[in-house]
């Protein structure tokens, strides 16, 4: 009956963000194109023809929090959860410091930050997400893969300080690298898809909580891909794709990480595998030819698959196999180890 109860209330909350994710982004859609937030072509890393609209991260961030705001509270938790009203204190964490990300990208998407006021902000997000006085959602430690806990050597403890530091990094990271595949349409709302239900997934009876807002993520990608799937009628810009990660890496560190205690140094690179090895091959490239590792260019791997002479459906439907392949490999690793 629980594990009853625990299914619809995740259905909900993906039928209420995805819903509200459809209704909404027409009107991020006309409401970019009077505040002049448009992405134009001719920079040499975009490959779209003609002006398309950013700021799709509103709509995304909305479908998210309508379904937080109306599903949570009817979500199961603890005894001893920290409570603001019907809403746990980390969930709060999550959705304003998300807000603050999609009100910033929105901000760079209009204005173009400098690329250092980017990552400052972000690790200042992933402080605030980790410290103990703030969100205090952080990676307390890493358990070494199939070794026990109690065996010598088997947990590695993070002092209070690393702990924040390293999941300011983490966040950063997968924030980061969930922008930088954000090049082709239907590419980075697909990806954050299938790795919020993988998320969702491994919610399941565990985390339910976790598994409300995973839910709500799947929803409003999949709302969003309506209008983002090519051609697009709109980009998710910089705040749409940054929240995304920020949030999805906060959901694998409040929930999936520790509930894969045996497997969390793992379960995070399968999770996040497309990004970070998209990451990790604009950087070998980049450093072999001699190029700054910041500089934006066509190396990440849509642009070799298009380059191979794949279409833009073609290219995004590759990567959404790989990012399938390494989800189900997350699942399949925490199902071994449980």
């Amino acid at each position: 009956m629980f594990g009853e109860a625990v299914s619809s209330t995740f259905a909900l909350a993906l039928l209420i963000a995805l819903i509200v994710t459809l209704i909404a982004t027409p009107l991020v859609i006309r409401l970019a194109i009077v505040a002049g937030a448009i992405d134009k072509p001719g920079e040499e890393r975009r490959i779209h023809s003609k002006p398309t609209p950013r700021w799709g991260g509103l709509a995304i961030y909305l479908g998210v929090l309508v379904a937080w705001l109306l599903v949570y509270p009817m979500s199961h938790r603890s005894p001893d959860a920290a409570l603001v009203g019907p809403y746990t204190v980390n969930s709060l964490w999550i959705m304003g410091i998300g807000f603050a990300i999609v009100a910033f990208g929105m901000l760079d998407d209009k204005f173009q930050l400098p690329a250092s006021w980017q990552a400052l902000f972000l690790l200042g997000c992933g402080i605030a997400l980790g410290h103990p006085s703030l969100g205090n959602i952080r990676i307390e430690g890493f358990s070494v893969p199939f070794m026990a806990n109690d065996a010598p050597g088997g947990y590695i403890a993070f002092s209070e300080l690393n702990s924040v530091i390293f999941t300011a990094v983490f966040v950063f990271v997968i924030a980061k690298t969930m922008d930088t595949i954000d090049g082709i349409d239907g590419l980075a709302a697909g990806i954050a898809a299938i790795t919020a239900t993988t998320m969702l997934i491994l919610s399941l009876y565990r985390q339910p909580l976790v598994g409300v807002l995973s839910a709500g993520a799947v929803g409003s990608c999949l709302g969003f891909l309506r209008y983002n799937y090519h051609p697009a009628r709109i980009f998710m810009g910089t705040g749409g794709a940054q929240f995304l990660g920020f949030f999805l890496a906060a959901l694998s560190v409040q929930g999936v990480v520790k509930t894969a205690a045996a497997v969390a140094l793992l379960v995070p690179l399968t999770l996040f595998g497309v990004p970070i090895f998209d990451a990790i091959f604009v950087v070998i490239r980049r450093i072999a030819s001699r190029q700054p590792i910041t500089r934006a260019d066509k190396r990440h791997l849509h642009h070799s698959l298009l380059g191979r002479g794949l279409s833009q459906r073609q290219a995004v439907w590759v990567l959404y196999a790989a990012a399938i392949l390494l989800c189900s490999a997350a699942i399949l690793v925490v199902k071994l180890s449980s």
